[in-house]
């Protein structure tokens, strides 16, 4: 029996693996179409400005959708219930259709206008300013590798899981295997490979979906069992987790920790700093019309709803699946919540659910959904570091010419790619859904207001920018820092200077998260500053609205 099982383990591995190999095969194929296409470094930022609608969509939706959304909130969805569907709703309405139809319009005709090929490059021109460009370029360089490491994590831990590979070597492929499309094949390289990442993690979410609704005996009586599960809310889990706990498909009760954290974290955090994401908002600028624009709203709303309200869905029905059922399921996490199946780490739930609900194609499907998840989201956030790197920092300060310009930038991502793999060694597992909320949040605060200024504020200044950046950045640092409960006690540098967790311990504000009061700020300080500060150059501001717009 022993011998026959370590058989068929070897021959699922062996399936598994040469499934991924053909995978990696059509990622390659497309990194190398991309690499023919890119003769310039207008193609390797932008694409040409000639990318079609789907695969425009389908880009922005994978690059916006990581492991963090798929494992890391649908594990949170496992702890806080349904609620998080509202951030389903915020991502859709706000992170695609407001931001395609209102920024995405503007920002692809001002950038033409301009030649603007990168973010950091975009507000650089419209404000008249290298300084405010090179400020840009240094926060992304800065931040983002921060934010790709932990999605790397994410990618090698699952391949040490699933292929039983070491995770430092693991670690080595995975960045390798994002890095050899980036470097070579640009921007056209990267959204080709999304396009494809995109279509995947669509059927493997739909098809988790399907099934889990199948595991649990249909879609009424499952979600009916959830609901009758919301006393065991009080009586099951610990009382820091159960403070304003009211069930899984209601929302916490109101003003309390649990609501906080869904609301001003989870919700308002990430479903409004979608805005700001360099990443994304260079992908407006890469096609040719606002056609293109208008067609790519439904795709890419379509994406949010198959992936992530999946994800969600999955994660707050997994409580009845540990709890009632019993096919298969292991006697140690059977009759359990799936916060306490998981050992309290929401990380965990839905690799658990998976493992243990599903057959074992639809996890070979669901590993090349991950794969996709994690590699999607690295590959645009390695390309937009290495363009601010060498587009922005480097070349602009250089001066090279438009071939050499291309090295440089290809160097950049290199340079991105290897802080972000020396990162992955060092940072902890079980950060992604935090991780991603401080990563948005600090974007929204700092990019937002100037961003907005720069598309429909004409009185806006380059000082009033100034001001309104460093505001949202120091005070989301200082939030982080001083403020917020979770962040102070891990970084301790509120406890080591002042001898307490953090400065205010008057309910709400250790459980309110910084981008709360950093961005109304941070958009204070812009107005006012404007208004106190010299009026723009009416030639330029008439270049950039009267022709971009």
């Amino acid at each position: 029996m022993h011998s026959f099982l370590t058989v068929a383990a070897g021959a699922d591995t062996l399936i598994l693996g040469a499934l991924i190999a053909v995978y990696m095969l059509g990622i390659g194929y497309l990194g190398y179409r991309g690499f023919r296409k890119t003769n310039s470094n207008r193609d390797y930022l932008l694409a040409g400005r000639k990318v079609n609608p789907f695969v425009m969509a389908m880009s922005y939706g994978a690059a916006f959708i990581s492991t963090s959304a798929l494992v890391g909130f649908g594990g949170i969805a496992g702890e806080f219930g349904m609620g998080l569907m509202w951030l389903v709703f915020m991502n859709i309405a706000i992170g695609i259709v407001f931001a395609f139809i209102f920024f995405g319009r503007r920002t692809r005709r001002i950038g033409r206008s301009l030649d603007a090929r990168t973010f950091p490059e975009f507000m650089g021109r419209r404000f008249q300013s290298d300084g405010i460009k090179l400020f840009l370029a240094l926060v992304i360089f800065i931040f983002i590798p921060l934010y790709s490491s932990v999605v790397l994590i994410g990618g090698a831990r699952f391949l040490q899981e699933v292929m039983a590979v070491d995770y430092h070597w693991a670690l080595g492929i995975f960045a390798v295997v994002v890095a050899c499309y980036v470097v070579f094949g640009g921007l056209k390289g990267v959204m080709y490979v999304d396009a494809l990442m995109g279509t995947v993690m669509i059927v493997g979410m739909l098809l988790l979906l399907i099934m889990c609704y199948r595991a649990l005996g249909g879609v009424v009586e499952a979600h009916q069992a959830l609901t009758d599960m919301a006393p065991l809310a009080a009586e099951r889990l610990p009382k820091e987790f159960a403070l304003g706990h009211r069930g899984w498909t209601v929302m916490p009760e109101f003003n309390s920790i649990w609501w906080w954290t869904l609301v001003s974290s989870l919700m308002l955090g990430v479903g409004i700093g979608a805005l700001a994401q360099p990443q994304l908002a260079v992908r407006f600028m890469t096609v040719r019309s606002d056609r293109e624009l208008n067609r790519a709203v439904l795709i890419g709303s379509v994406f949010i709803l198959l992936t992530v309200g999946a994800a969600y869905m999955v994660g707050a029905l997994s409580n009845v699946f540990f709890f009632y059922s019993d096919k298969g399921i292991a006697d140690t996490i059977h009759g359990k919540l799936a916060i306490e199946a998981a050992g309290g780490n929401p990380d965990l739930i839905i690799p658990l659910f998976i493992r243990q609900a599903l057959p074992q194609v639809v996890l070979y499907l669901f590993s090349l959904t991950l794969l996709s998840a994690a590699m999607s989201t690295l590959s645009s956030l390695f390309h937009v570091t290495g363009s601010s790197i060498g587009h922005d920092l480097v070349s602009a300060v250089s001066r090279r010419g438009e071939n050499e310009s291309v090295l440089v930038t290809r160097l950049g991502v290199v340079f991105g790619i290897v802080i972000s793999v020396v990162l992955g060694f060092v940072l902890p597992p079980g950060i992604i859904a935090r991780g991603t909320a401080i990563f948005f949040g600090v974007c929204a605060a700092t990019f937002l207001p100037a961003y907005a200024a720069a598309l429909y504020w004409k009185r806006a200044t380059r000082i009033g920018v100034w001001a309104s950046m460093a505001a949202g950045l120091g005070s989301s640092l200082f939030g982080l820092f001083f403020l917020h409960a979770k962040e102070a006690a891990s970084l301790g540098v509120c406890d080591y200077l002042f001898g307490r967790g953090v400065l205010c311990d008057v309910f709400p504000w250790p459980y309110v998260d910084p981008f709360i009061y950093s961005l109304p700020l941070s958009l204070a300080v812009l107005v006012v500053v404007s208004f106190f500060t010299a009026v723009p150059d009416k030639n330029h501001i008439k270049k950039c609205f009267d022709r971009g717009v």
